[in-house]
């Protein structure tokens, strides 16, 4: 005996990223903005002005990396009950990276879903972060373990935000630009090697090239199934990092910056790049004072850990490697004795 369930349907969770200084938005329910005690001081009174609602709300979480925790969604969950939103009301990412996650996840759980948009207001989040749909926190036993794809409705890329970051954020955002220029566009790299990025009009340039790539890749495989999954370059080797490190000493994108530099010592390895493709990328990365090497205390307990990295299995991890520069493959065919070998390198240093 069978009964079937005729769920077959095309949802279409299209939206548009807008790049220019932010328009007024109006809502007809009530809202929410999540944000954080930095970004509120900076520029929460400026999004204020731009964002009118039926009822307006304010969630101020903790700022860090440390915080992309259960208690801080609890207290996303708990101020919408408080406040009895319902599933016509609305969230406001408002911030960088942590807080778009964080964001984007309650949307995807209260009361089974409501809408998010996201103000992105950092270099990262505003080229990778808050585009894709990827929402979630951390756990004891890694990053973004704990999480589901729920698109925004829109994403506002109001370069103005960035007029305040810091240095260190500022790289760790071109971190995430230089990731999708080895792994996808060949021109791009080349033209970030001579680019000013200090330049507001290249900057923006940057961001719209960066942005439309990893549209490109998402509007492909939305839910990581194949291609989407290269966007990791470098976060296989990068998260086990921000374990170790318990997300205080790098940012992620200075993480990540590392975990390429680990990703192509492999592929050097496995004959992918050649020496002279491999000083390029680092070179750039340096360009932008982002940190290129890391000592590995224990490579062995470095390379159990990426057992626990979402992509990989009981038996076998899943690396993203360039070939060259403009192209990447996605394999877990790579044998324990090179990875122990880059991971030795690296305990060496």
């Amino acid at each position: 005996m069978q009964v079937n369930i005729a769920l077959k349907k095309v949802v279409d969770d299209s939206y548009d990223i807008t790049i220019d200084t932010l328009p007024k938005l109006h809502f007809d329910t009530k809202v929410a903005i999540v944000t954080n005690e930095t970004v509120s001081k900076l520029h929460l009174k400026y999004l204020l002005t731009k964002i009118s609602a039926k009822e307006l709300h304010i969630v101020t979480l903790k700022d860090g990396e440390e915080y992309k925790n259960q208690e801080s969604i609890d207290t996303i969950l708990e101020s919408l009950f408080e406040s009895r939103f319902n599933r016509s009301s609305m969230l406001i990412a408002f911030g960088g990276g942590v807080i778009g996650d964080m964001t984007g996840y309650a949307a995807s759980i209260y009361q089974r879903g409501i809408d998010f948009i996201q103000i992105p207001t950092t270099l990262l989040s505003q080229v990778d972060a808050s585009v894709g749909g990827k929402t979630g926190m951390n756990n004891k036993y890694g990053k973004n373990l704990i999480g589901a794809f729920h698109q925004p409705k829109a994403v506002y890329i109001d370069p103005y935000f960035l007029t305040t970051l810091p240095a260190r954020e500022f790289g760790a955002g071109v971190a995430e630009i230089v990731k999708m220029a080895v792994t996808f566009n060949k021109k791009f790299f080349e033209f970030l090697e001579s680019a000013d990025l200090k330049n507001p009009e290249v900057l923006q340039e940057c961001i719209k090239q960066a942005v439309q790539t990893k549209a490109d890749v998402v509007s492909k495989d939305e839910k990581e199934h194949g291609v989407r999954a290269a966007l990791n370059y470098g976060h296989t080797f990068g998260h086990v990092i921000e374990n170790e490190t318990k997300y205080k000493k790098f940012l992620h994108g200075e993480a990540v910056a590392i975990g390429m530099v680990m990703a192509n010592e492999t592929a050097l390895k496995m004959n992918l790049m050649n020496e002279k493709e491999v000083s390029r990328v680092k070179t750039l990365l340096e360009k932008y004072d982002l940190p290129t090497s890391y000592k590995i205390e224990n490579p062995h307990s470095f390379y159990e850990t990426f057992f626990l990295d979402k992509k990989s299995s009981d038996s076998s991890i899943t690396f993203i490697l360039p070939v060259g520069i403009g192209d990447v493959t996605i394999t877990d065919k790579v044998d324990k004795e090179t990875v122990m070998c880059v991971l030795n390198k690296f305990g060496e240093s």
